[in-house]
């Protein structure tokens, strides 16, 4: 193998860059096709056109109808926007909400902003592979119960929640059912009719589209509140002139994902489960997250004990290698990984925690490199670890 030093971008679940296609399709709104697509002449037909057309596509992948489809500018304004809405339209009926311990912060921090407006919230707890107990869920099911928000699938541990039957228990209580779609949009399979989904949240720079746009399905007949308020565009639900280009771009981004999602899940499982494997044969490493099925295609989060995570971090830069500590939305922050304490992850195994999350553009010969990199890197790192130095004597 060559030994020399590469360039690997091995945080994908952060964000990827946008598809040559994507980017061809956006251009034209950018200059040519600028009409508001409120006006009334041509080239507001062609945009508006455009924006019906990707509302479409998206449809189709979610298997939903293209008038659930609204347009919002990221994961997070839908996050918001679907449990505020959901919250404040029925609160007349209850001011119960369930989510997660392990919920991104555009979940957590609206249920803790709902708490301080009179409703009360609920985070289930997670086993040590940050998966929650269904039971537990049906037992805090109440009659003031309005909404239950839990994310498909994880972010920092790549834990995917058994949705359909999430959905089921919500429809059998007749409570409705948010799930932060973010991180599985474009690499699971997702059907919101089988899976009994309310309202489902989903971002395109995390499939290969534009940042700064993003989709709230609203199931057809459900009770929300707007969060933005304005005109009357997409229905008079979410106001502000369209970001066409935008618009375009994810819808191209999420017709390619699903044509290529099945080769390229088998393709990221087997690197998936290679680096896994490599990483584990490292002593005093942990494997954090679901086995299997149970675990987004690219998402490698790993503890190793006995390592300072800032050296270790450092080292992986000076070695071309972009991962993550975890999520990225909390990067500067002071604060431990909630979710590696949720299942039960002491904190010094948090602070040397590290997450690959892999792409399109990830190959064998990066996976390669990379566990040859980690070996060397732990290695290093631990011999200027009293600890490790007193545990080797032991």
């Amino acid at each position: 193998m060559n030994n020399m030093k590469r360039n690997i971008y091995i945080d994908y679940a952060a964000t990827t860059y946008m598809k040559s296609e994507v980017l061809e399709e956006m251009n034209p709104y950018f200059t040519e096709y600028f009409g508001n697509p409120s006006s009334i002449h041509f080239m507001s037909r062609k945009t508006k056109s455009a924006i019906d057309k990707a509302r479409r596509r998206v449809a189709k992948v979610l298997n939903s109808k293209a008038d659930e489809i609204f347009f919002t500018s990221g994961g997070s304004e839908s996050d918001n926007w679907g449990i505020k809405g959901v919250a404040f339209a029925n609160e007349g009926k209850g001011n119960h909400i369930i989510t997660t311990k392990i919920e991104h912060h555009a979940v957590l921090n609206t249920c803790k902003y709902l708490e301080k407006h009179g409703f009360k919230v609920t985070y289930l707890s997670v086993n040590k592979e940050g998966m929650i107990s269904l039971e537990e869920l049906k037992n805090a099911i109440s009659d003031k119960t309005i909404l239950v928000s839990i994310m498909f699938a994880n972010n920092e541990i790549g834990t995917i929640q058994p949705i359909k039957e999430i959905g089921e228990i919500c429809r059998a209580k007749n409570v409705l059912f948010h799930t932060d779609a973010v991180q599985a949009t474009g690499h699971v399979f997702i059907d919101v009719d089988e899976m009994n989904i309310d309202l489902l949240s989903l971002s395109a720079h995390k499939f290969y589209g534009p940042k700064g746009i993003g989709v709230l399905y609203i199931k057809k007949g459900i009770k929300i509140d707007n969060l933005i308020h304005g005109g009357s565009q997409q229905r008079a639900k979410r106001s502000g002139t369209e970001n066409v280009a935008g618009i375009v771009g994810l819808g191209k981004a999420i017709e390619l994902a699903e044509e290529t999602l099945e080769e390229e899940r088998n393709r990221l499982i087997l690197l998936r489960d290679k680096l896994i494997d490599g990483l584990l044969k490292i002593p005093y490493s942990k494997l954090n997250g679901a086995v299997g099925e149970k675990r987004l295609p690219g998402n490698v989060n790993i503890s190793f004990e006995f390592v300072d995570g800032e050296a270790l971090f450092i080292n992986l830069d000076t070695m071309g290698i972009c991962a993550s500590s975890g999520s990225a939305c909390s990067a500067g922050s002071v604060e431990p990984s909630h979710v590696l304490d949720a299942i039960g992850i002491p904190q010094n195994m948090i602070d040397s925690t590290v997450r690959f999350s892999m792409g399109e553009k990830t190959t064998e010969e990066d996976i390669d490199y990379l566990l040859k990199v980690m070996s060397d890197i732990i290695e290093r790192i631990r011999k200027l670890n009293s600890e490790y130095k007193q545990k080797l004597r032991v």
